[in-house]
């Protein structure tokens, strides 16, 4: 069973089903509306630990009752919760997120406790990062602290996973030098190397710039197309499974929580990882919701 650490952020999703998107200047009624946990870090956190994984989480909430309805939530997927600060006098994260017919989402985030964690903290945890297999982060909670949890890793020889979204439009070199694989979409991946990504001859060449800044394993998913994956002198373009996409909120965060739980640290069995991610993230898409949507490993191994 890999253990596996989550860098990363917490917020509690309200969700809205519409039949299309908002225009400027513009009044709708929603169909639905429901509020459910979220957040990119908790969300990969909930993947993981569902898909099998032992599962612990470094980040924070606030001193309030999304905080504590969070916690619960986490509590309940088996997650190690002690390396979570409650911190006084701020707000848990939310997301607001709407799903149009069409399965498109837009979300806005307000990131409060979510960034008011720093390296301190984190080094005050690293007892949970040497003891991992992989050590997981994205962008939505501060750099800093995430450089020191991939260093306190990394100096343990454990591998660091960064997963660069929200997309930045520079990745600082102190970061990439403490990550062994990237994991970004299309958009995020033009982002960071200005080379347009649509097909596995393009995703090809900006694996090969990710190689350049640093990077040992490059894994660009491309939506329905599928994930490619470029390393040590191998890639491949592994297609997604063909089905109908009622949300596609948290796709991306179950492939790389269900990933990790299978990957082998020496990447020997990365295909066979990815392609454990396609189908989770496959299942993930035709549920409505963040967490409310990620599969158990049970219903991942029956597909």
């Amino acid at each position: 069973m890999n253990k596996v650490t989550v860098v990363g952020s917490i917020n509690l999703d309200t969700n809205l089903r519409v039949k299309r998107m908002v225009k400027p200047g513009e009044t709708i009624h929603a169909k639905k509306h429901y509020s459910a946990g979220g957040g990119k870090g908790a969300n990969q956190a909930v993947a993981a630990s569902r898909a099998g994984a032992q599962t612990s989480f470094i980040g924070a909430v606030g001193d309030d009752a999304p905080g504590k309805q969070m916690m619960d939530l986490l509590k309940n997927e088996g997650i190690d919760l002690t390396g979570i600060d409650t911190i006084a006098d701020e707000s848990t994260g939310q997301a607001f997120i709407t799903v149009d017919d069409e399965g498109e989402n837009a979300i806005t985030i307000y990131a409060g406790a979510n960034f008011a964690f720093g390296p301190k903290e984190i080094a005050q945890k690293s007892a949970l990062l040497k003891n991992s297999d992989f050590v997981i982060a994205q962008f939505e909670t501060p750099i800093a602290a995430t450089v020191k949890a991939f260093e306190i890793a990394h100096e343990a020889g454990v591998k660091t996973i960064l997963n660069p979204a929200p997309g930045e439009d520079h990745i600082s070199e102190e970061l990439l030098k403490v990550t062994d694989m990237i994991t970004p979409n299309e958009t995020e991946a033009e982002t960071i190397t200005g080379i347009h990504v649509e097909d596995e001859a393009s995703a090809r060449k900006a694996a090969a710039k990710l190689h350049e800044l640093g990077v040992d394993v490059a894994i660009i998913t491309i939506g329905s197309k599928g994930a490619f994956y470029d390393y040590n002198g191998v890639s491949e373009l592994v297609p997604a499974f063909k089905v109908k996409a009622v949300d596609t909120t948290a796709a991306g965060d179950t492939f790389i929580g269900a990933m990790s739980s299978i990957l082998k640290p020496d990447f020997s069995n990365l295909k066979e990882a990815i392609l454990f991610g396609n189908k989770a993230s496959s299942l993930t898409v035709q549920r409505y919701g963040a967490q409310p949507s990620i599969p158990y490993q049970k219903e991942i191994e029956a597909k």
